[in-house]
């Protein structure tokens, strides 16, 4: 059983977005819906894998229990949503956090960080209770910020980092170093899980 079986065997329906299908010239084009229902915005990811290699799961519906942690150091915090990918040559766990405004970095460094720690207990999960020891491994974190989304939009395609000769998107490997976007349009989820 695949990695994205399992998850999708796991997850409630309501905690998983479905990918939308349009044809696109001559070839189909997979995309997906973020939306925040609460304030009313949302953002398209276009160029999605296949549907049996990839589930997009709104990880901001797993609540921390207030009874249990302080939350002093944020650590009660979860992003919006983790792309999961798991294709013939990437294995890529995307986090997401969407903000309609631009938001202390601080606060959204704790909420990427929250839910890197929802996947490890999925995997743990995983490992225990559906038997497969090697699940989820290997896998590479990028870690999105994409804010400003009620800004008018404009075209969001990735660009140098002025402090390096890498392209900015090489970096956002871990909740500390984050690929930023704001105004998104466009977005393509080969540019956000770039190498």
């Amino acid at each position: 059983m695949s990695d994205i079986s399992i998850l999708k065997e796991m997850f409630k329906e309501s905690m998983i977005v479905l990918l939308q299908e349009n044809e696109a010239g001559t070839h189909l084009n997979r995309f997906v819906i973020l939306e925040e229902t609460q304030d009313r915005y949302s953002v398209t990811i276009e160029g999605m894998p296949n549907d049996d290699q990839v589930i997009v799961i709104k990880a901001d519906k797993f609540e921390s229990p207030p009874h249990i942690f302080n939350g002093t150091k944020g650590e009660g915090k979860r992003a919006d949503f983790v792309i999961i990918a798991n294709t013939n040559t990437e294995k890529i766990i995307l986090c997401i956090e969407l903000k309609k405004k631009k938001d202390r970095e601080k606060f959204i460094i704790n909420q990427l960080m929250g839910v890197k720690c929802f996947i490890f207990y999925c995997q743990e999960i995983g490992k225990n209770f559906w038997n497969q020891y090697d699940f989820l491994d290997d896998y590479q974190y990028h870690f999105v910020s994409i804010g400003r989304i009620s800004v008018p939009r404009k075209s969001t395609r990735p660009s140098k980092n002025k402090e390096s000769n890498f392209s900015y998107i090489t970096i956002h490997n871990n909740p500390g170093k984050i690929l930023k976007i704001s105004s998104p349009h466009n977005l393509q989820y080969d540019h956000l899980i770039a190498k």
